[in-house]
């Protein structure tokens, strides 16, 4: 390879490059990649996923026809507006601009491809938070003629903390600026240094034109001689599908099944790991431990079920499971508490105010919290802001979630499924914020100190064991009784006794 080349790639802003599609064997990987295009308004995300489809013979010849009617006035190219293919509604044809996230299917001979294209304008941050939570791989667009923007850093960031760990930075409309290398690179080491900050390393960057198809499924060579990295689609092909089984057995129950007197099960949608018949498993929160006996779905008895997976589980015994709880293999279980810290996206025009109360779900559980803001992301500076306030809308912040009842999660970069929550105003039922767990807050056993108030979380007849403590001889009058679990309240013993 020549200087000039390895100084292209170098310059390429691979802060550590998908490798080169030509090292790739010649294999078809059953396995599809969901990814999403985001990046700031105008940037050309329908654009190109327009020019994916249309390059990978993925537009039928019915919608070929009314593409060309639908684009009117063809450009200077005789090509039809490929954003067009995306943009479905009415009122994204009219402005010209994506609102809603669009979802598409494309394949070439190596793999399939699910694409989510999102809005870019600020007020549809929620639209892309939506796209971005189950994408394996994000293509980050950014006009090479006005480089990193504020929208760009907010989507990348929400991107991150959504568990994306592969970046494509997509340098368009290229052509608009004579194929500038200089600048091409100057945007990428500017990315490298936010991807950086963003605990992002799998990154890479690719100089191309969406409208005329340069460096997306076919190369710019002749445009782009300086550059010898590979083009969009040989990174997916070669880009890597996120394991769902990072944890052990997650079975978020969402019905008890009872159809007779000789037959109880519990259903829900595998959130993680395996199971099969024999396996010993604990139901949380109460703690009770089980075996399964059987695994049952709509037309036959499985004897192993995995992640993504909707079954039926019956047990050896009686237990009291009922919806919202979590049956879990016992050698590895979710954390449990009354306290996590999260990082949350505003999605509403009211914000997040502190301390107020709402309703938090996470699967087929919802739960009281109350919402403490702790810091919020300057996406200009890229620093975090220690004593947030209010977050208001699109905001992203840290914050600490104080549940009434005990709350069952694992952290999000473990399992999107059991990591992920929203939170709704339980005065306008309104979905206000969408955010992810990032640990269990060590308190001290069930106590959490609120002003001069305390919350004792306690089975009943373990709460006139606390009471006589030495601990809150003085303070009877002062304490809350709240349901928990016996491990805990043993838990709370030991620390008082110590």
């Amino acid at each position: 390879m020549s200087a000039t080349a390895t100084a292209a790639l170098a310059a390429s802003a691979t802060v550590t490059s998908l490798p080169h599609a030509e090292t790739a064997p010649v294999v078809r990987d059953t396995r599809p990649l969901r990814l999403i295009t985001c990046g700031s308004v105008d940037d050309g995300k329908s654009t190109l996923i327009g020019r994916l489809l249309w390059d990978t013979k993925a537009v039928k010849e019915d919608q070929a026809a009314s593409l060309h009617r639908d684009s009117g006035k063809q450009n200077d190219l005789g090509l039809p507006d490929f954003a067009l293919l995306l943009d479905g509604l009415q009122a994204e044809r009219e402005q010209g601009i994506t609102i809603d996230v669009a979802y598409r299917y494309f394949s070439t001979d190596k793999r399939s491809f699910i694409v989510a294209d999102t809005p870019g304008h600020e007020q549809y941050t929620r639209n892309m938070a939506t796209g971005a939570s189950t994408a394996d791989l994000a293509v980050l667009l950014v006009d090479a003629r006005a480089g990193l923007l504020e929208q760009t850093r907010r989507h990348a960031t929400i991107a991150s903390l959504m568990g994306i760990r592969q970046f494509v930075l997509a340098v368009n409309k290229i052509d608009l600026t004579g194929y500038d290398r200089a600048g091409f690179e100057k945007i990428a080491h500017d990315f490298k240094e936010l991807a950086l900050s963003l605990g992002i390393r799998q990154v890479t960057a690719i100089p191309m034109s969406a409208l005329k198809g340069e460096n997306v499924v076919y190369r710019g060579t002749d445009a782009m001689p300086w550059y010898e990295g590979p083009t969009l689609v040989e990174t997916l092909e070669l880009a890597t599908v996120r394991s769902a089984q990072t944890v052990g057995f997650r079975l978020p129950v969402q019905r008890v099944s009872r159809p007779g007197e000789s037959f109880r099960g519990y259903q829900g949608t595998v959130a993680g790991g395996s199971v099969k018949p024999g396996d010993s498993v604990a139901i949380l929160p109460s703690g009770m431990i089980a075996n399964v006996t059987k695994i049952v779905t709509f037309d036959l008895v499985r004897n192993a079920a995995v992640a993504g997976d909707a079954i039926t589980l019956v047990l050896d015994r009686q237990v009291d499971v009922a919806r919202g709880d979590m049956i879990v293999s016992l050698e590895s279980q979710p954390q449990i508490g009354l306290a996590f810290d999260a990082q949350i996206v505003a999605l509403q025009p009211s914000g997040i105010e502190p301390g107020k109360r709402y309703w938090l779900k996470s699967g087929s559980r919802r739960q009281r919290v109350t919402v403490q803001p702790a810091s919020q992301l300057d996406l200009k500076t890229g620093k975090w802001h220690h004593h947030a306030e209010a977050l208001p809308m699109n905001a992203i912040g840290k914050v600490h979630l104080a549940f009434d009842e005990i709350a069952i999660f694992d952290p999000y970069e473990q399992n999107r499924t059991t990591g992920a929550f929203i939170l709704i105003d339980p005065d306008t039922n309104n979905t206000v914020a969408g955010g992810m767990i990032t640990a269990r807050r060590n308190d001290i056993g069930g106590i959490h100190e609120n002003d001069r108030r305390v919350i004792l979380s306690l089975p009943a007849d373990l709460a006139d064991q606390i009471m006589a403590s030495e601990a809150f001889a003085n303070r009877r009058d002062e304490v809350d009784i709240r349901r928990t679990t016996a491990g805990r309240a043993a838990e709370l013993l030991d620390d008082l006794d110590n």
